[in-house]
């Protein structure tokens, strides 16, 4: 269950957030989901950890991830350190269940903008 990767934040505008924690390992070969990390997700990221490149690099690959936007997916936590959190707005929590799952089962190797885990 991926339930403890991440947090559910009620809106009064409707639509749910989610906070997803995540541990990452910049300036990796190549940028994925790679596993857990206690109860953070456990990603590579190919970016560099300077100037806000891996940052970026993070948010790509959790919108890539969870199929959403970029502009969905913003940093809150963690900007200069291995954990991090992202808030990822108007998203419904069964698809982050199930996309979560679907990249810890089957790795998400950062394929590029709209592909979803599982899609290859």
């Amino acid at each position: 269950m991926v339930d403890d990767l991440f947090d559910i934040v009620e809106t009064p505008e409707g639509p749910t957030d989610v906070i997803v924690r995540l541990h990452v390992h910049p300036g990796a070969g190549r940028t994925a989901v790679v596993g857990r990390h206690g109860d953070a997700l456990k990603v590579k990221v190919g970016a560099p950890p300077t100037e806000g490149r891996a940052n970026a690099a993070c948010v790509t690959l959790v919108a890539e991830t969870l199929g959403v936007a970029e502009a969905q997916v913003e940093l809150t936590a963690g900007g200069s350190s291995r954990s991090k959190r992202v808030r990822v707005r108007g998203i419904d929590v069964e698809d982050v269940r199930r996309d979560l799952q679907l990249a810890l089962d089957h790795g998400n190797a950062g394929g590029g903008p709209g592909v979803r885990p599982g899609a290859r």
